[in-house]
């Protein structure tokens, strides 16, 4: 197997995974890869590296600022250097066979954008594309011939089993949720939980942002969302359900009444190699899934009383519009702003519910032109909206 690859986001979780995993397909001699563009951040250590190890065409920081630093850390090599919101673009549409889009944030949505016009194959890890303007984004990659992988954990387990020849077998999308770190908690003990017990994931190693939107199910509704746009499902036909040892990702019920799982250890690493080698599988040193150990399996219905973003997320996917852009922006503010200890934990969710609430009264709608575009100035709307409605909380705390 050979592929030319583009990487955004290459400094974090997901890009690091996705050029740790090529390393280990060459060493091993069952993938060959030739790297057309990496983009990064801050870590510009790190970006350097990459660049040195894969000798891309084009590296890119997002921060101008770094670019003199990047091209100090580069220097001799004639590795190509840029930096700033039109160089991650312009990284975006180097010619290339497979593009991982994991750019954190709505800061990914214009390099997602433009890597799906180019009829690549898009490994997508950057939820906020799906969920500020799903259709549009999967109509847009299959006009340019290519596809739209998911690399969401949840999202791959239903895209192995699917079946994309025949929808119209498929009766539900169940995506499972670990639960996150306060799935016990008395509903009354949240309002005293600090960030540090928030990021504290059981299972899964993550960024600080997504574990606090695992501990809410915040990140359980945007799914539920990308799902929607993903498979082309109506959200009365997508169920969660939470499975605390996290080892069915997701499962396909059928019309027949059977129902399909995809089943491994909690690493993100199998939807990235799934991804990366589609319609192949690439070998790679996977932890193996000892059933015997497990014992067994459990699963239970989501608390909303706990987990009241879910069923906000659900409200928001069931308007449509603009309204699961509006979700997804006032969540990351409000996200933001507990982790710097500026919210209550409950209040998280009191902070989308007003966000969606003003929203819907002021009239906020997508409007007409570019999908992108008009995503983009939705989202900075709904994060106006938001921070007034967080200093409103603050000023009543």
């Amino acid at each position: 197997m050979h592929r030319r690859v583009s990487v955004l986001g290459a400094t974090g979780s997901v890009g690091s995974s996705t050029l740790a995993l090529m390393d280990e397909a060459e060493r091993a001699g069952t993938a060959r890869f030739t790297v057309a563009a990496l983009t990064g951040g801050r870590n510009i250590e790190r970006l350097a590296g990459a660049a040195r190890r894969w000798r891309p065409e084009l590296v890119v920081t997002a921060w101008p600022e770094l670019k003199a630093d990047l091209e100090d850390a580069l220097a001799g090599t004639g590795i190509a250097v840029a930096a700033g919101e039109a160089a991650l673009i312009d990284a975006a549409l180097q010619p290339a066979d497979w593009i991982m889009a994991a750019i954190v944030g709505v800061a990914g949505l214009k390099s997602t954008w433009a890597a799906a016009g180019t009829g690549a194959i898009v490994g997508l890890a950057n939820k906020e594309s799906l969920v500020c303007c799903g259709p549009a984004l999967m109509a847009r990659a299959t006009r340019a011939g290519g596809r739209i992988l998911p690399v969401d954990s949840e999202h791959s387990a239903i895209y192995q089993v699917f079946p994309h020849d025949r929808p119209e077998g498929v009766h539900k999308l169940v995506l499972t949720a670990s639960g996150g770190p306060f799935r016990q908690t008395p509903v009354s003990e949240l309002a005293r939980v600090t960030p540090e017990r928030a990021v504290a994931h059981p299972n899964w190693s993550m960024g600080a942002k997504i574990s606090v939107d695992s501990a809410t199910l915040a990140n359980k509704g945007l799914e539920m969302i990308e799902a929607a746009w993903l498979f082309a499902m109506p959200e009365a036909r997508i169920d969660v359900v939470v499975h605390p040892e996290s080892i069915i990702h997701s499962l396909v019920e059928c019309v027949d009444g059977s129902t399909l799982a995809q089943m491994g250890p909690p690493d993100m690493r199998t939807p990235i190699a799934y991804a990366l080698a589609w319609p192949e599988r690439m070998p790679w040193q996977a932890p193996p899934l000892d059933m015997i150990s497990l014992g067994r399996l459990t699963f239970e219905a989501p608390d909303t009383e706990r987990f009241p973003a879910l069923d906000l997320a659900r409200q928001a996917l069931r308007a449509g519009s603009a309204a699961p852009a509006i979700f997804n922006a006032a969540n990351e503010v409000a996200a933001l702003a507990f982790l710097d200890r500026r919210l209550g934990f409950l209040n998280i969710a009191a902070v989308i519910a007003d966000t969606l609430e003003m929203a819907s009264a002021s009239g906020l709608v997508g409007g007409s032109g570019d999908a992108c575009e008009v995503a983009l100035a939705v989202d900075q709307e709904a994060r106006r909206l938001a921070r007034i409605c967080l200093d409103r909380r603050e000023q009543a705390a």
